[in-house]
């Protein structure tokens, strides 16, 4: 157990060898203003040479969404994934991946914690509400060493807010029975900092049988003596929902609203906390430490028939993760610093399945216990020689251990021996002028089975070896005080045997996608030529193909990955005169294809806008009218299910009011 503790003990931070402003690198992108209400650590991501993308708090705080993962349609280059079946509602995915839960490729993080699921999915999210987030920072690409584990095309982080003294509600209702109301508070009394969240959703959905209803509430404390921090962060979350079900070709496009009579019982109950352990200190002047001690628990459990020719099936999932992230930073001069950090997880899981009747068993098909520990460490070093240039050389080790037991049979196995899984990793930044960053990276993250797939079970007679992802990144990024930032990167990401899961395997195995190659190019733009007035826009071109497809399906090559649209886009206007603000922004996608062997046709294309009349009346009172899907666009997610598409409509033009009222 010592190669996953030792690693554990330290990790690193961020702070910028002293140059002037203008001449620090800087690959970042924001959309909004960053929401700062109290003393906080500096953003690692500062000194990560990659392409970074920013939501700030006072955009992420007013939006109407059902789900978390939708305040990410607001940043560019980002697919979301819109399943709208209750609780399992969907993802958001980044270069070329997509959202299906096959290959989930993003490591989530709320406030520096890891809050994946086991297979990598984005449960944990659930337990944001929009009023509580200070900012998002999305980090793209393989060069941030930081994180291991689920960070294959790299990582989201949700910041909330802390300290600071304040009380914001927002109270908001709506189309299709929608009440959300939400509450933050905070007290800052010397050393000791409180925040709360209170947040109540309920909406009746727009398809029949779509009912869903949750409540989260969070606390966090954090006490500072001197150049100390200790803070304790609780969050939990329990939601229900009904499941509408999916539409055959026949009924798709004209009873939209429709429920079939096959999905009457289904739906599911969820239920997430997470509690953590949180340091920052200076113990020298060179010296900063960051440490996070975290406990996460998911109980979920789903009632799902997908179509009328198959049973319906009793999905009940129980995980336990305990975990430690460290950090150790230090600036040994003006032109370099070093860190060495690592993290560690140790999971305890429980996936049972039945066949059912209206909620009634009828036969078990799997009842699994696996736990599994993963820990890594990384090094790396931030050189900046001349004012103009910075290297950051970074490596990072991981290694995967743990048994399962299949407990229908009795019978235990081990987890494939991956070895020591090396990840180099290279970044380098060029400021040949004021505001102009140009910035190359390159490094390696990797994949390994989720579930039973990462154990060594019969018939598979050796250990695998995990999908190791290969990438590099090229791009420039312009500022011009704050009326222009525009950036443009081109991207590649190559994998080695990707792993495919099957969704509805009742043992939990997955096929081999073989080798695999995402590119693109990503171009944002935001411009403010007043004060009151800004845009912004992007467009990502991204092609994901099957390079070298499993022999068991040799006609797949070249052929596209499932799901990942070609094309994705963003674009917005936001003029604030006075006590006024009037904004029009949406987003949207390409078609996709419905499966790797591109057989089915294309689907998914749409382009989605939201519209919004804000007034505050004083400075404590905002009144707010919004329509979403302004143009009412018709679109849907669809999927194959090896016998007919399924299509899943989303939501027509509603409109909303809000009031928000802060101290």
């Amino acid at each position: 157990m010592y190669r996953y503790l030792l690693p554990a003990l330290c990790a690193g931070l961020s702070t910028t060898p002293a140059l002037a402003q203008d001449q620090q690198p800087d690959t970042q992108f924001t959309v909004g203003d960053i929401i700062v209400t109290g003393r906080a650590a500096p953003r690692s991501t500062e000194n990560v040479l990659t392409s970074v993308d920013i939501l700030g708090g006072d955009i992420a705080q007013r939006q109407n969404v059902d789900n978390a993962w939708e305040l990410f349609a607001r940043l560019p280059g980002v697919v979301l994934t819109d399943f709208g079946q209750g609780t399992t509602s969907g993802r958001f995915s980044i270069r070329g991946f997509n959202g299906e839960g096959e290959i989930n490729a993003v490591k989530l993080l709320i406030d520096g914690v890891p809050s994946n699921d086991s297979a990598g999915r984005m449960d944990f999210i659930d337990m944001i509400s929009p009023l509580d987030i200070a900012s998002v920072e999305l980090v793209r690409g393989t060069s941030d060493p930081r994180w291991g584990l689920h960070a294959i095309a790299g990582s989201a982080n949700v910041l909330t807010r802390q300290g600071g003294t304040y009380l914001d509600t927002r109270v908001l209702g709506g189309a299709f029975g929608t009440l959300d109301a939400q509450l933050a508070a905070g007290a800052e009394t010397g050393a000791l900092s409180q925040n709360y969240l209170l947040g109540y959703r309920r909406s009746g959905g727009f398809r029949d049988h779509g009912d869903l209803e949750r409540l989260n509430i969070a606390g966090k404390w954090f006490y500072t003596a001197g150049t100390t921090k200790l803070g304790l962060t609780m969050r939990h979350s329990r939601s229900t929902g009904d499941e509408p079900g999916y539409l055959t070709d026949a009924d798709a496009y004209g009873e939209r609203r429709r429920s079939y009579s096959v999905s009457d019982s289904d739906g599911g109950r969820r239920q997430l906390s997470q509690y953590a352990l949180h340091l920052q200190a200076t113990p020298a002047t060179n010296l900063t430490l960051s440490a996070h001690g975290y406990a996460n628990r998911i109980d979920d459990d789903r009632y799902v028939r997908f179509s009328a020719q198959v049973s319906q099936q009793r999905r009940l999932t129980h995980e336990r993760q305990y975990g430690i992230v460290s950090a150790l930073h230090w600036h040994a001069s003006d032109w370099m610093m070093a860190e060495v950090g690592g993290d560690v997880q140790w999971q305890d899981n429980r996936s049972l399945r039945w066949t059912t009747a209206a909620r009634r068993l009828v036969a078990a098909t799997r009842d699994q216990r696996y736990a599994t520990t993963v820990g890594g460490g990384y090094v790396q070093a931030i050189v900046t020689p001349v004012s103009w240039l910075t290297v950051t050389p970074a490596w990072r080790l991981d290694r995967v251990g743990g048994d399962f037991t299949d407990r229908r049979s009795g019978r235990s196995y081990p987890a494939n021996d991956y070895g020591t899984i090396s990840q180099p990793k290279l970044s380098v930044a060029l400021t040949p002028l004021p505001g102009v960053t140009a910035y190359g990276n390159y490094g390696r993250t990797f994949q390994i089975g989720v579930g039973s797939g990462a154990y060594v079970i019969p018939p598979r007679v050796r250990d695998l070896a995990p999908s190791i992802n290969t990438g590099w990144e090229a791009g420039v990024r312009l500022a011009r005080g704050r009326w222009l930032t525009g950036r443009i990167a081109a991207w590649q990401q190559v994998a080695s045997g990707e792993l495919k899961r099957r969704l509805n395997d009742p043992a939990g195995e997955f096929d081999n996608l073989g080798r695999t190659r995402r590119r693109g190019v990503d171009v944002e733009v935001s411009v403010q030529p007043t004060r009151d007035l800004s845009l912004w826009g992007s467009w990502s071109h991204q092609r994901a193909v099957i390079v070298t497809p499993d022999p068991a399906s040799p006609a797949q090559a070249g052929n596209l990955i499932d799901h990942v649209p070609q094309n994705v886009y963003t674009a917005g206007v936001e003029w604030s005169p006075g006590a006024w603000r009037v904004s029009l922004w949406g987003n949207g996608q390409s078609s996709y294809e419905l499966t790797t062997a591109n057989a089915q046709g294309r689907y998914g294309a749409y382009t989605q806008i939201t519209a919004e009349l804000a007034r505050a009346l004083d400075r404590h009172v905002e009144l707010s009218v919004q329509v979403r899907n302004l143009t009412d666009d018709r679109y849907e997610y669809v999927w194959f299910d090896g016998a007919q598409r399924l299509h899943a409509p989303a939501d027509p033009r509603a409109l909303f009011g809000a009031v928000r009222f802060r101290l």
